[in-house]
């Protein structure tokens, strides 16, 4: 070899693995734009109290505003779970899960039904949350998923009138190593980052998908 010889030296001890530096961006995005999108709602609800504006409270201009806030908030707090960081020791209540759920139900042409008691550990909800993004995904027109556990994990079931399959995109979930799949776009970012939390789980992931609906597993 010359001097020009390249040396690639190895990744060096204590790294941090791709998907938790993921989550950690995403918890800190989440903790930044949290605290200005509840500043905005309070200081709506000061405008609606004040009455120096009559009637500004039912003004379709007031009413858009209130709706987007609320909206963009429960899309952060979803977001919070599904990309944050998930500390091995924390824990969420199905509560919390069933709000999750109904923040989307609210935006959004999913139903969800949940079917589950007790509580969960927060790497588990995060890749519950994961997992309905891509069901999502596969049925733009709407339809509904059920989540439920059992004995042996997770199953999230979905039905619909229409799917719209896309195999490259799903083969991100398959277990098969060393396997050639598609770049992800941003819009397809949860498809990957379910399948290495569930790899640094070990939680192998089952999937199956059709012209009605389609299941995923873990």
């Amino acid at each position: 070899m010359n001097d020009l010889t390249i040396h690639c030296p190895p990744e060096p001890p204590g790294a941090i693995a791709p998907e938790r530096l993921a989550a950690l961006v995403g918890s800190r995005l989440c903790h930044d734009i949290v605290s200005p999108l509840g500043a905005i709602g309070n200081g709506l609800e000061l405008l609606q109290l004040s009455g120096a504006w009559p009637g500004i409270d039912a003004s379709p201009e007031m009413q858009l505003i209130a709706e987007s806030v609320e909206a963009a908030r429960a899309r952060v707090r979803w977001f919070r779970v599904a990309f944050g960081h998930a500390a091995p020791g924390q824990r969420l209540s199905m509560a919390e899960l069933a709000a999750l759920f109904a923040d989307v139900e609210k935006g959004g042409r999913i139903r969800l039904r949940l079917e589950a008691e007790g509580d969960l550990p927060r790497p588990e909800a995060r890749m519950i949350l994961l997992a309905l993004m891509c069901l999502e995904t596969a049925m733009p027109w709407g339809g509904s998923v059920l989540v439920c556990r059992g004995a042996s994990g997770w199953r999230l079931v979905a039905e619909c009138s229409c799917t719209k399959p896309d195999p490259a995109l799903w083969s991100w979930l398959d277990v098969a190593p060393g396997r050639e799949r598609p770049e992800a776009g941003a819009s397809e970012v949860h498809f990957p980052l379910l399948a290495g939390f569930a790899r640094a789980a070990g939680r192998p992931l089952a999937w199956e998908l059709d012209g009605t609906g389609g299941e995923i597993a873990f």
